[in-house]
């Protein structure tokens, strides 16, 4: 009978050892608490890094959307009307 061992991690009396220290650090009422803006916590890294990934591979895609191309040149237009002010405000002078 073969058993494999794991090579990393904690296993068995060392899980328990570690639970026994997290209560005596923030007691049995705040684990919970913790436990849960952890994993709110990580669900928001995951979701923010799924929003890159999409940006990256949009980006890379050469047959990208008309939309995205026009939310980019938008602040381009601002731009011109501001350089619009100043010539108007030029000539006014």
């Amino acid at each position: 009978m073969v058993t494999v061992l794991p090579l990393f991690g904690p296993v068995g009396p060392e899980m328990l050892i570690i639970l026994l220290v997290l209560v005596l650090l923030f007691g049995a009422n705040k684990i919970p608490k913790l436990a849960r803006s952890t994993g709110q916590a990580m669900g928001e890294f995951k979701k923010g890094r799924e929003d890159i990934e999409d940006e990256l591979q949009e980006m890379s895609d050469p047959t990208a959307d008309a939309t995205s191309t026009t939310t980019d040149s938008e602040p381009v237009v601002e731009e011109t009307e501001e350089s619009d002010t100043e010539t108007e405000t030029e000539k006014a002078n």
